[in-house]
């Protein structure tokens, strides 16, 4: 198992600049840059290593979503700088994930932190994150100045520069505290990784994502956004609503598909074996590949990790 998780981690490694995934202490932060991109209205992208960054700008200042790791705050400071000389007036975090959250202890010198309750409470715990099987990371306790300040249990809503902003809670998605943020005026929407571009997801199980979660989540967000909204995902290009669909599709089917193995009795090897997710190969990657999401389903769908329950926090 040690030896698989090497070769992993390694292939991992090698992808994390296409897929934004990569480890803080495995990564050379100093040749990292961070781009600014329009998507709509008052709404930009940022994007370097770790999860997109969305900031609304505006004659109030910025409200970000998402941080990245902490080496590269001074940046994304910079970057905001190139748009803007309005300061910083709230951070939300869309997950407790280190390369969405990573800038938080730096950026709330400045700014108020938002978060959903479950992010606060990992984010000052700690722990085990993966997907019950041979995807997992350890997540460090953060220090109570990168804990979120504000928090929610279903939504919030941020009034600044003419956009009511509203973070939307998505209960056991890819963790137990997903939120989606959403600025109507601007017509964007930040998914967080709900909704990612590089093939299958990650869906931290031990941290109380699931595969029912996040199809219910990302189906009730596509029935409220109006058809031409921007999507900003957790990690890639800017999206569109026919994207997500496909994506769900994806979800769907292979939920389903495990569903009818697990319905005759197959075990989780011999579903390997028989490479039931070989009609979806196209969605797999360096990060999750195709028996990484197997296991993901598997464990989801069982609540089962290693053949034991899964304990959530």
């Amino acid at each position: 198992m040690r030896t698989a998780f090497r070769i992993l981690l390694l292939a991992g490694l090698l992808s994390c600049l296409s897929t934004g995934l990569c480890l803080a202490q495995d990564q050379d932060f100093s040749k990292v840059q961070i781009k600014v991109s329009k998507v709509a209205g008052s709404v930009y992208m940022l994007t370097g290593a770790g999860g997109n960054i969305g900031a609304s700008v505006g004659e109030d200042g910025i409200v970000i979503v998402d941080d990245q790791y902490a080496p590269l705050a001074e940046k994304i400071q910079q970057a905001l700088k190139g748009v803007t000389d309005k300061p910083v007036r709230f951070i939300i975090n869309t997950h407790y994930h280190e390369d969405h959250v990573g800038g938080n202890e730096f950026f709330q010198k400045q700014a108020s932190i938002i978060a959903h309750d479950n992010v606060r409470k990992r984010l000052e715990e700690g722990g085990q994150a993966g997907n019950g099987a041979s995807v997992h990371f350890e997540a460090k306790a953060q220090p109570k100045d990168a804990l979120p300040i504000i928090t929610f249990d279903h939504d919030i809503t941020v009034h600044l520069n003419g956009e009511d902003i509203r973070a939307l809670h998505f209960p056991a998605g890819h963790t137990d505290g997903d939120s989606v943020i959403y600025f109507p005026k601007s017509n964007v929407v930040h998914m967080g990784d709900d909704f990612v571009t590089y093939g299958f997801p990650f869906i931290d199980v031990d941290s109380g994502g699931s595969i029912d979660g996040m199809i219910s989540g990302v189906e009730g967000a596509i029935a409220q956004l109006p058809p031409d909204v921007k999507i900003i995902p957790g990690h890639g290009q800017v999206s569109n609503l026919d994207d997500v669909r496909a994506y769900v599709k994806m979800l769907k089917e292979t939920r389903a598909v495990v569903q009818g193995a697990l319905e005759k009795k197959m075990t989780l090897e011999q579903m390997k074996e028989k490479k039931i997710l070989d009609p979806w190969k196209k969605y797999a990657g360096d990060f999750i590949s195709e028996d990484a999401f197997l296991e993901t389903l598997y464990n989801s769908l069982t609540g089962q990790k290693n053949g034991k329950f899964i304990r959530h926090n």
